[in-house]
C-alpha cells in the first residue's frame, strides 16, 4: 500500500527540483523511454534511506558534470506502481531495484547503479560514479 502523498511529496521533489520530470503513468513512461536517439536517466525513486541520504543528493550533484543525460525522468517506486513497473521492462537484465538509477541509450539501457551499489556508499561516490557514466555515454 502506497504511503500517504503528503509524506512522500518532498521526497517527489528533490528531484523534481533538481530537474526530473515525474512520470507517473504507463503511458507517459512509454512516450519517454521510447525516444530515440537520446540519452535518458531514470531514476527509481523509493521511501529508503540510501534514497533520502545517499541517492538523492548524489542525483543532483552529479549534474554539476559537463556531459549530462539529455532527458531526466523519475518514478517512484511503491508509489506509482504501474509506472515503475513499466519503466523497469527497459531495465531487461536487471532485477527490480528501488532504489536504482538506469541510463538509456538510443533506447538501451548502458548503465545501471542497482540499489546494492547505492546502499553503503556518501553522495559524493554516487556523483562521482554518475559523472563517469555520463562521460562514457552522454
Amino acid at each position: 500500500m502506497p504511503y500517504p502523498e503528503m509524506m512522500v511529496a518532498p521526497m517527489r521533489e528533490d528531484l523534481v527540483r533538481a530537474g526530473f520530470k515525474e512520470l507517473t503513468t504507463p503511458e507517459e513512461v512509454d512516450q519517454t523511454l521510447s525516444s530515440e536517439n537520446l540519452t535518458i536517466m531514470v531514476v527509481v525513486n523509493s521511501v529508503c534511506g540510501c534514497a533520502a541520504g545517499s541517492m538523492r543528493p548524489g542525483v543532483a550533484m552529479s549534474l554539476s558534470n559537463e556531459k549530462v543525460p539529455e532527458v531526466l525522468t523519475t518514478v517512484f517506486a511503491g508509489q506509482d506502481l504501474d509506472a515503475t513497473e513499466r519503466a523497469r521492462d527497459y531495465f531487461s537484465g536487471y532485477p527490480p531495484s528501488s532504489p536504482s538509477i538506469a541510463l538509456l541509450k538510443d533506447g538501451d539501457i548502458v548503465y545501471m547503479m542497482e540499489r546494492h551499489q547505492i546502499e553503503g556508499q556518501n553522495p559524493f561516490e554516487i556523483s562521482d560514479n554518475l559523472k563517469a557514466a555520463y562521460e562514457q555515454y552522454c
